[in-house]
């Protein structure tokens, strides 16, 4: 469980087998009107079937943090 102390900051844990991560070559995403629904999917050369390996699951408001976080992270990419 994350705690925040009163600097506003979070104390992030991470487990040996999360730190691992899945590999994604692909993301469908869905939503309604309370959530977005990101299903990271490992597509294979030749393959016509995929499996999911994650489904992350956000608010509005979070799908939105993220896309301006992805945008600020790929530009730093770009400019290295």
């Amino acid at each position: 469980m994350a705690e925040q102390n009163k600097d506003g900051q979070i104390n992030i844990e991470l487990s040996e087998e999360m730190a691992q991560g899945v590999y994604s070559n692909l993301v469908a995403n869905n939503h309604s009107p309370k959530e977005f629904v990101l299903d990271f999917i490992q597509m294979m050369p030749g393959v016509t079937k995929a499996k999911v390996q994650s489904r992350v699951i956000v608010t509005p408001e979070h799908a939105k943090r993220l896309l301006q976080a992805l945008g600020e992270n790929v530009s730093r990419y770009e400019q290295n």
